[in-house]
């Protein structure tokens, strides 16, 4: 199509084409059934979460931001994974210019919001941890909207000036997006323009929204693994450092997936890994949230199946 091979602005647009997850089409129907079972188990179970941790035996700071992370969860899940499903079926896998753009600004926002909630969340368990006696007074209700709107607010001004910058990025190249949702690297490649400076930025970003969040969490986790070290009982330092190894083992992978993909946002890299990547943190985090977070917890397994 002439469209593909203008070089124009980026106005001219008025749709991109996804490639999807494979070019493969052997692979669409099983791909699909996979998808649909992980974002099937993704919404129950977050969803079980959302509705068990609102009972009265379940109001404490811990909980309310659980509740949050679930709904983040959905969210994420819920801005990419059903067109990426319709795409699997479907021959038509344009995306609208606008829609583009709305899928963008959602992705970055939802992300963003997730990590500076994962610190909060740590924090959260660094009071309740180290300092019992004070953790009511500290983590009030007052500390904890305070906490859930700064990480909506910083979430929104990353979202925002992310979007507006790869959106002022000239298009002249082909519309198709080697990717299965609109993302910031596979955008970036379909610019002629240099795009060295965003890319300066989106690193600059990676590590405000990533990595410093991630070292908080490291750092709140250290603190508490030294007090569960001065705990006499062996049996409850077990289960303390087993709650907390799965904690930190999903935010890893969490971190691993996000930063490999935005550090280098126009490396020469396997697309076929960054698409991997994206799905970890897009589809297959969400699902194991619930299970990691909410599921082994004993207090939440009592409630659960009082509500059930």
């Amino acid at each position: 199509p002439a469209d593909e091979r203008d070089a124009g602005n980026h106005t001219l647009l008025t749709e991109f084409v996804l490639s999807g997850l494979s070019s493969r089409p052997e692979l669409r129907h099983l791909l699909f059934f996979t998808i649909c079972l992980v974002y099937s188990m993704t919404l129950l179970g977050n969803l079980l979460i959302c509705m068990v941790t609102v009972h009265p035996t379940l109001h404490t700071p811990m909980y309310f931001f659980l509740r949050v992370l679930s709904f983040l969860d959905i969210s994420t899940a819920s801005v990419v994974v059903p067109k990426m499903l319709v795409n699997l079926l479907s021959e038509d896998s344009s995306i609208s210019y606008v829609g583009c753009v709305t899928q963008l600004y959602c992705v970055v926002f939802l992300a963003a919001t997730e990590w500076y909630l994962l610190a909060a969340m740590a924090y959260d368990r660094y009071v309740a941890v180290c300092s019992p006696l004070r953790y009511a007074a500290v983590m009030n209700t007052r500390v904890c909207l305070s906490l859930l709107l700064l990480s909506c607010c910083s979430g929104n001004v990353v979202s925002v000036v992310q979007t507006a910058w790869v959106f002022t990025l000239s298009f002249c190249g082909p519309r198709r997006i080697n990717y299965f949702f609109c993302d910031i690297p596979p955008l970036i490649t379909l610019s002629c323009a240099d795009t060295s400076l965003y890319e300066k930025q989106i690193i600059s970003a990676t590590v405000l929204v990533i990595i410093t969040p991630f070292c908080l969490i490291l750092l709140s986790y250290a603190c508490i693994i030294s007090s569960i070290l001065k705990i006499s009982s062996a049996e409850s330092r077990h289960k303390t450092f087993s709650t907390c190894s799965s904690h930190l083992t999903v935010v890893t992978l969490y971190c691993a997936s996000g930063t490999l993909i935005y550090l280098q946002p126009k490396s020469s890299n396997s697309q076929d890994t960054k698409k991997i990547l994206a799905l970890i943190y897009t589809t297959v985090i969400p699902t194991l949230n619930p299970l990691i977070y909410s599921l082994r917890n004993k207090e939440v397994k009592v409630v659960l199946i009082r509500v059930m």
